[in-house]
C-alpha cells in the first residue's frame, strides 16, 4: 500500500496561528527542553483527547518554573509523549519519532515489500506461537513470480519458528524465506517446503478485482478494493464505469483486507455506490474542544465533507444503489469503516464477515515549528509526532465504533479453506451471493480455534491511518 502523508486543510495554517496566539495555551520555549516543549505544546494544541488528559489542561501550571519542573521530570521525550497520551484502547495509534525523515519516507510511499499479504494467527491453544496465512499476492511484486499463493500456511521465517515476540524482526528482513506448513483446523504442522522472496519497491493498485455475476434476475457487481489510495481514484472511478455499463442490480464491496487511507477517496467511493446524495453530508470531523470551537466560529464548512460528484474534472460513475453488501474482517479499518458508517444514514448496508478494526480517528504530522508545519522547523532536532486529532461521525452524529463494527452475518475466514479470491465459490463471496439471490441469511459461524494476531498491513506504520483531503 502506498502511504501518503496527512494533508492539511488550506485553512489550517491560519488556525495554527490562532491556536499559537491563544494566551491560555502559550508557553514560553525553554532552553535545553526544546523537544519536550514541542511535544507538550503540540499535544496541548492538537491532541484529540486533550480535554481528557489532566496534564494538558490550560491551567495545569501555576508558573513557568512549574512547567519547567514538569518537563524535567521525564527521562526522555518518548516518556513525556507516552504520559500525555490517552491509554489504550482509547489511543492505540498516536506515535512519536526521533527523525521526521522516517515519516516523510513512509508517506511518500518509499517502502518495500515482498508482495505477500498475510494474516497472522495464534496457534490453537498457544498465546506465544503464531502462524501466517497468505491472503493474496500483489500483482507485479517479487512474490508474483514465486511459488506462493493465497491459502498457503507458513510457520516460520528464515528457519525460525514464528512467535509473538520475534515476528516483527523476522518479517522485516530484506529477503524472507517463508517456511511453509499446513493447518487442519486444529493443528499447525511445519513442513520442509520453503519459498524465498526478496523485497522491492512496489506500487499497489488497490482496485484488485472486479466482475459482475448473473444470478437469475440479479446482476451482482463485485469489487475487491484493498486501499483508499487517493492517487488511484481515477482507476477506481474507471472500475465503476465498467461495472455500471453492465447495469448491476446489486453490489458486493469486498473490503476484507482494506486498512484505510484517504477520507476524500472514501467519500468518492460512497458517491460511486450511490449518486443520489451529491452535496449532502458524508462525514463530519470532531476535534478537541478548543480546535472545534475555532473551526465552528471561523470556518464551519471545514468540519464536513460532502458526497462529491467528480474525481477532479471527471464525473463520478455512480450505480445509484439503495443497498450495498460489504465483506469485512478484523483487517478492515479506518476509511473502510468510514464508508460503512457514513452510508448507513442513507442506504441499507449489509455487512458479512467479521468485526472490523475500530479506527474512527485520524492523525496529522506535527513538527517543531511556529505553526507545527514543515516551514521553519527547529534545526536542533528532528523529532516529529503523529497524534490523533480527529474523530469522524456520520450524518446521524454516530461515530462510536472504536471497538469495531459488528457484521450482520458473522462468517470468519478459515485458514484451511480460503478459496480463490473472485471465484464465486470462495466462502465469503459465496455467502454474499446466496444472500442476495435467495434472501436467506447464512448461519453465523465462529472462528475455528484461531485468534487473529496481526496482519501484513499493520506491520507498516500508518497503514491503518485515515488522512484528510486538501481543499
Amino acid at each position: 500500500m502506498k502511504l501518503i502523508q496527512v494533508l492539511f486543510f488550506t485553512a489550517i495554517t491560519a488556525l495554527f496561528l490562532t491556536a499559537c496566539d491563544d494566551q491560555d495555551d502559550q508557553i514560553e520555549r525553554i532552553s535545553g527542553l526544546e523537544i519536550e516543549d514541542f511535544i507538550y505544546r503540540g499535544m496541548n494544541t492538537w491532541y484529540l483527547y486533550e480535554d481528557d488528559i489532566a496534564d494538558l489542561a490550560d491551567n495545569r501550571f501555576a508558573s513557568a518554573a512549574d512547567y519547567q519542573n514538569y518537563l524535567r521530570g521525564f527521562d526522555s521525550p518518548e516518556s513525556l509523549f507516552a504520559a500525555l497520551k490517552a491509554p489504550a484502547p482509547t489511543d492505540r495509534f498516536s506515535i512519536i519519532v526521533n527523525d521526521y525523515e522516517v515519516l516523510n519516507n513512509l508517506f511518500a510511499g518509499n517502502t518495500t515489500t515482498t508482495g505477500v499479504e498475510y494474516g497472522l494467527f495464534y496457534e490453537p491453544g498457544s498465546d506465544t506461537n503464531i502462524y501466517g496465512v497468505v491472503r493474496y499476492i500483489i500483482p507485479g511484486s517479487p512474490a508474483a513470480s514465486q511459488n506462493i499463493s493465497r491459502g498457503d500456511i507458513f510457520t516460520g521465517i528464515n528457519g525460525q519458528e514464528l512467535t509473538a515476540s520475534n515476528y516483527r524482526n523476522l518479517l522485516a528482513s530484506s529477503t524472507i524465506t517463508f517456511n511453509l506448513g499446513s493447518f487442519d483446523g486444529t493443528t499447525v504442522t511445519s513442513s520442509s517446503e520453503a519459498v524465498t522472496v526478496s523485497r522491492a519497491a512496489v506500487t499497489e493498485n488497490p482496485v484488485f478485482f472486479k466482475t459482475v455475476f448473473v444470478r437469475g434476475s440479479k446482476r451482482i457487481a463485485y469489487l475487491i478494493y484493498n486501499g483508499f489510495t487517493a492517487n488511484f481514484d481515477t482507476q477506481l472511478n474507471a472500475a465503476f464505469a465498467e461495472l455500471k455499463a453492465q447495469n448491476p442490480t446489486d453490489l458486493i464491496l469486498d473490503l476484507r483486507y482494506n486498512s484505510g487511507g484517504s477520507v476524500l477517496t472514501a467519500s468518492r467511493l460512497a458517491a460511486m455506490i450511490t449518486g443520489q446524495f451529491t452535496g449532502q453530508l458524508f462525514a463530519k470531523y470532531q476535534y478537541n474542544s478548543d480546535i472545534q470551537a475555532q473551526f465552528e466560529a471561523t470556518n464551519p464548512d471545514e468540519l464536513r465533507i460532502n458526497f462529491p460528484n467528480s474525481v477532479g474534472p471527471t464525473p463520478i460513475n455512480s450505480l445509484n444503489l439503495t443497498k450495498v453488501y460489504v465483506i469485512t474482517t478484523g483487517s478492515s479499518a479506518s476509511a473502510s469503516e468510514l464508508v460503512i458508517n457514513c452510508l448507513k444514514p442513507y442506504i441499507q448496508v449489509r455487512q458479512i464477515g467479521t468485526k472490523t478494526t475500530g479506527k474512527n480517528t485520524g492523525s496529522i504530522t506535527l513538527y517543531d515549528s511556529p505553526t507545527f508545519g514543515t516551514q521553519n522547523r527547529n534545526p536542533n532536532h528532528k523529532y516529529a509526532m503523529q497524534p490523533l486529532v480527529i474523530k469522524t461521525i456520520n450524518a446521524d452524529d454516530f461515530g462510536d465504533y472504536s471497538n469495531g463494527i459488528e457484521p450482520d452475518l458473522n462468517l470468519p475466514e478459515q485458514a484451511q479453506n480460503m478459496g480463490v479470491l473472485g471465484n464465486e465459490n470462495e466462502p465469503l463471496l459465496a455467502a454474499a451471493l446466496n444472500y442476495i439471490e435467495t434472501g436467506n441469511r447464512p448461519a453465523n459461524r465462529n472462528a475455528v480455534n484461531s485468534i487473529q494476531f496481526s496482519d501484513s498491513k499493520k506491520m507498516i506504520p500508518f497503514a491503518t491511518d485515515m488522512y484528510l483531503p486538501t481543499k
